[in-house]
């Protein structure tokens, strides 16, 4: 057999590889676009949150949650694409966002299927939603408010108490334990910010009571 016999199907190759590899780019061009935009709508959802502005933050997670919905076909022609780490970025922190809002603004915490997201981001987002809490504290510290932090620590505290049961390999939970083990760290430093805060509270209240005591002696 000629050498042209043995590469007589080499353009056919190349035919059925450009047009596969050119399908895939232009998933992964429009993965990254949907992916940019859902990071930075969440990302402003958040500061919607702590500015306790709920309305502009659910219309951002909407604008959002659009378009992820966009991302349908790359899951059903290139999986590989849509669990790639940008569009699972872009899922834990629209999760993020939602978590966040739903903490902050007391209503009812969604679950995975409520927001077209697998457990991995979820899970994640949840983790990065600790981080925000500790901003929210800390806001209301500045503000002279301690006791009506108590509760979002206790929150910080179960949501990091069911992280830590995720006991999976690092590559099943997209770096979750990485996450869980920092977001311990958040989660001390608010407690001993919180501790010290009411203690000066406290402080503060008996001795306006003392210099109340001594002005009516």
């Amino acid at each position: 057999m000629t050498e042209t016999g043995r590469l007589s199907g080499l353009d056919e190759v190349a035919s059925i590889a450009h047009a596969e590899l050119s399908s895939k780019h232009r998933a992964r061009e429009e993965g990254l676009r949907i992916s940019r935009g859902v990071i930075r709508l969440s990302a402003n959802a958040i500061r919607a949150v702590h500015r306790l502005d709920f309305d502009t933050a659910r219309r951002l997670l909407q604008e959002a949650q659009e378009q992820l919905a966009d991302t349908a076909p790359i899951l059903e022609n290139n999986p590989d694409i849509y669990f790639a780490g940008f569009l699972s970025d872009a899922r834990k922190e629209y999760t993020e966002g939602n978590i966040t809002l739903a903490l902050i603004s007391g209503t009812p915490l969604p679950y995975p299927a409520d927001l077209g997201v697998d457990a991995a981001p979820y899970l994640n987002g949840m983790a990065e939603s600790i981080g925000e809490l500790r901003r929210f504290i800390l806001d209301r510290l500045r503000h002279d408010d301690p006791a009506d932090c108590e509760p979002f620590l206790g929150i910080m505290d179960e949501i990091y108490t069911l992280l830590v049961t995720m006991d999976f390999p690092e590559g099943v939970t997209g770096g979750l334990r990485h996450s869980t083990d920092a977001m311990r760290g958040v989660l001390e430093r608010t407690r001993g910010d919180l501790t010290m805060a009411m203690r000066q509270s406290h402080l503060e209240a008996r001795l306006a009571e003392w210099q109340k005591s001594q002005g009516s002696s």
